[in-house]
């Protein structure tokens, strides 16, 4: 009886603490940018920083993400910036460093950030992570 005792005393102290403190943390990295292995990313890259500014100008009046990619991107335009899901180290480091810390939102009311690469300059927004 003892023994009994004692091995449903640890696992219920052990197992209820154990899990809630799991659930907590999944939970919190979860809504955190730097808990996310990969990301569902979209991006407009100008080569010109005039022509960035011009989309950024798009963005900031209201107009939504995928439209202003479509007219603006020199890159996967006709996806509205589209690059679909990446994981870490599938990217430019410095478009991967700004992309995974950033918030994720929807084309239609986008968070965004800029980023300057071999490439060009590109304004990215996340739109999910896992």
């Amino acid at each position: 009886m003892g023994k009994n005792d004692k091995k449903g005393g640890d696992k219920g102290g052990k197992g209820k603490g154990d899990k809630s403190k799991d659930a907590k943390d999944t939970k919190e990295s979860g809504g955190k940018a730097k808990g996310a292995q990969s990301i569902n990313v979209r991006h407009i890259l100008c080569e010109k920083h005039a022509k960035k500014e011009e989309a950024l100008a798009k963005l900031n009046d209201g107009v939504k993400f995928d439209e202003v990619a479509r007219e603006f991107s020199e890159d996967k335009a006709r996806q509205g910036g589209s690059l679909g899901w990446k994981t870490k180290g599938s990217l430019d480091p410095k478009f991967e460093e700004v992309a995974f810390a950033l918030e994720t939102s929807t084309t239609a009311s986008p968070k965004f950030v800029e980023a300057k690469t071999e490439f060009g300059y590109h304004i990215i927004m996340v739109e999910g992570r896992k």
